[in-house]
């Protein structure tokens, strides 16, 4: 009980768990994006892969729950986060000044979060949460995004969730202690080469499904 106190009671410790868990979910949308690069293969190629995923029961099941506990960990101490910086600044500047390290990430790491999180919930209920017996996955994928309006949607999530890892990206490593001025610029290119990988990686399979439908 001393640890959860000392880390839910100190504004390090909650920076920390939150970086712990953020690092975690980028490991798994790397995990995830390498999955759905399946789908430039075709449909048999893609479906297998499901299929593969699907017979790793019960051990699915309970990385699916882990996974989900690291995100309501990240979402609830984020939110904790939130609450405790407006309450330190209950207003704010009339006249806004951009301090340095300041970007359009860290200025939205809140709002992002929530629609990543409300994205999050829809995709599990269009694409995890539905019976794949009668129509395989990769059917359902393809015919949903002959709709232009979805891939629309699908993509601008995608430019959020960049949004997002460009600015958690490097903070984990600062929150760590690894800011040199030596290493900070690396680490801000590498972040900027994660985001830009993950927000195409991930936008670039409505589309191309559309294309090809």
């Amino acid at each position: 009980m001393n640890w959860y106190l000392l880390i839910l009671g100190s504004s390090v410790g909650k920076k920390s768990l939150m970086a712990i868990t953020g690092l975690c979910l980028i490991g798994f949308l790397a995990v995830h994006l390498l999955g759905n690069t399946m789908a430039f293969a075709g449909a048999d190629a893609f479906n297998g892969y499901a299929a593969k995923l699907h017979s790793l029961q019960p051990y699915l099941s309970v990385f699916n729950i882990g996974l989900a506990a690291l995100g309501l960990v990240h979402i609830a101490v984020g939110t904790i986060l939130f609450f405790e910086n407006l309450k330190a600044r209950p207003t704010r500047y009339k006249v806004y000044q951009n301090p340095g390290g300041r970007t359009i990430g860290s200025n939205t790491m809140p709002y992002t979060g929530l629609l990543i999180l409300i994205f999050v919930i829809f995709h599990l209920l269009k694409f995890t949460f539905v019976d794949k017996s009668v129509t395989p996955i990769y059917q359902q994928m393809a015919a949903t995004f002959t709709n232009p309006l979805w891939v629309l949607i699908y993509v601008a999530a995608m430019v959020i969730v960049a949004v997002h890892i460009s600015h958690g990206f490097w903070s984990l490593f600062q929150t760590f202690g690894i800011n040199h001025p030596r290493y900070m610029p690396l680490i801000m290119k590498l972040g900027l080469v994660v985001t830009l990988v993950f927000g195409i990686g991930f936008g670039i399979l409505p589309i191309y499904l559309l294309i090809i439908a």
